[in-house]
């Protein structure tokens, strides 16, 4: 596919390169800044005491397991939209956006339930000091409360990037950022007279900046005059049942690859809790390091989710074709420029999140292990994202299993925690596996990217002819 490019006219690559740029940009800004709260977290969570980041982030693993799975099942939202923006279909959209927000209502309802359910067995997963369990509880209560929120802001999220106005979302997400720094302070200090949480705090005062998130998008996309035609707001309609199960069976597949991938490194977080605070705190450093700059690979994702789409609406599937694989080739050369600047500042980088010269040391050595994921990340994620936009989504969730669980979390193990190949290597073994299955999807997508593509051009040129 990317071999294809050459044959392509200079101008067309980059004027195609510039318009997944456009729509990428301020997507990844906003993605950002949303992921930018769990570095605001961990950092001001580590300058209280070692304690607090741990709690933070065990705590923070639960929660970004559960929010990233249940964005991956909202997600469906986004090729069902382009598909309808693409088709012409400009009567549809409002009734689409509409019940979207009630299947993400409902789907943090799930969410939230879920996380307030799971603290009981994980206290006695952790068995560690009960000062540091009730921290990690704490957080994750605060969590759930904004989950509804978070969801209802994840269809709306779809909604205004599948019409092409990405803008507010980074907007609203920046200055949500800017809200949660004092917040975080407030709550860990206990300043006004609200209570001192600790490392806690920073969990309730992520569901509170989820609730201003979605309240200001909503009011944004109400007021502004470029979504009136689509009539988001022209009517209410109650949930529309028969509709969500269309999502769910768009959605679930894209929200099992997410949760695969995430619980990947929520699981290793949670079978490494005991070999010590120094591990998990390097650990959730460089993961949570990791999650932002992963931001970069994903918001392309999206954009050509959406560009994909809307070409694939418009049955036009050379040209769906071709978009997927200048975003391949964006997102390639994006991720180099990552990995160099990784291994360059990799020191640097572990200062920000502790003063503790050994959380520094051993974070510094696993950010060898990210930098070298980097391309293959990238490769992986983007490919996802043009599948979704030609709604493939059941093999890349068959793909994503058998890569991250089969071998990501089997060989982690393997390395990490038995002697059966090699002695123990601990930390360093999980993230070798990682690498090996990283490399391993991305092989697998884009092949499947390519054949796919490949299938349904020829089948419309067959129709056309």
């Amino acid at each position: 596919m990317l071999q294809e490019l050459k044959s392509a006219a200079p101008g067309a690559i980059t004027g195609e390169a510039r318009q997944i740029v456009r729509l990428a940009l301020p997507m990844m800004i906003a993605q950002v800044a949303q992921v930018a709260t769990g570095f605001v977290d961990t950092v001001m969570a580590g300058r209280v005491s070692t304690d607090d980041l741990a709690a933070v982030s065990l705590g923070a693993s639960i929660f970004i397991t559960v929010y990233v799975t249940l964005m991956g099942v909202v997600t469906s939202l986004n090729p069902v939209l382009s598909h309808q923006l693409g088709a012409g279909e400009k009567e549809q959209i409002g009734e689409t956006g509409r019940q979207g927000m009630w299947f993400g209502l409902f789907v943090g309802l799930l969410g939230a339930a879920a996380m307030l359910l799971a603290e009981h067995p994980l206290r006695l997963w952790l068995q560690l000091p009960s000062d540091v369990e009730d921290k990690v509880m704490l957080f994750i209560t605060g969590t759930a409360v904004g989950m509804p929120a978070a969801m209802v802001h994840r269809a709306l999220h779809a909604y205004a990037s599948s019409l092409n106005r990405p803008k507010v979302i980074m907007v609203v997400s920046l200055i949500a950022l800017a809200l949660n720094i004092p917040l975080n302070y407030a709550l860990i200090h206990g300043l006004y007279g609200l209570p001192r949480l600790g490392g806690a705090g920073c969990g309730w005062a992520t569901g509170i900046v989820f609730w201003f998130n979605c309240l200001t998008l909503l009011a944004y996309i109400c007021w502004h005059r470029h979504f009136r035609p689509y009539g988001l707001t022209r009517r209410m309609s109650w949930p529309d049942w028969k509709r969500y199960g269309a999502f769910l069976k768009l959605g679930l597949p894209i929200g099992l690859s997410f949760f695969v991938e995430v619980s990947l490194f929520s699981f290793i977080a949670l079978l490494i809790a005991k070999l010590g605070m120094t591990v998990v705190a390097s650990h959730q450093s460089v993961l949570n390091f990791s999650s932002i700059i992963y931001m970069l690979p994903q918001s392309i994702s999206t954009a050509l989710t959406v560009r994909v789409g809307q070409r694939a609406g418009g049955g036009d599937y050379h040209q769906a074709r071709f978009v997927a694989g200048v975003g391949l080739l964006v997102g390639l050369a994006t991720a180099l420029c990552t990995m160099l600047l990784v291994l360059w500042l990799r020191s640097d980088i572990m200062a920000i999140y502790s003063p503790d010269p050994k959380v520094i040391a051993m974070g510094s050595s696993l950010l060898l292990f990210a930098a070298v994921f980097q391309l293959t990340d990238a490769a992986q994620t983007i490919a996802s994202g043009a599948l979704r936009g030609y709604k493939l989504t059941t093999i890349p969730m068959v793909i994503h299993i058998t890569a991250f669980w089969g071998i990501g979390l089997g060989l982690g193990i393997t390395l990490g925690l038995t002697d059966w190949l090699v002695s123990p290597m601990g930390i360093y073994g999980f993230w070798l596996a990682l690498v090996i299955s990283l490399s391993i999807a991305a092989l697998m997508l884009v092949s499947y990217l390519a054949r796919e593509s490949r299938l349904r051009l020829r089948h419309h040129t067959l129709q056309e002819s």
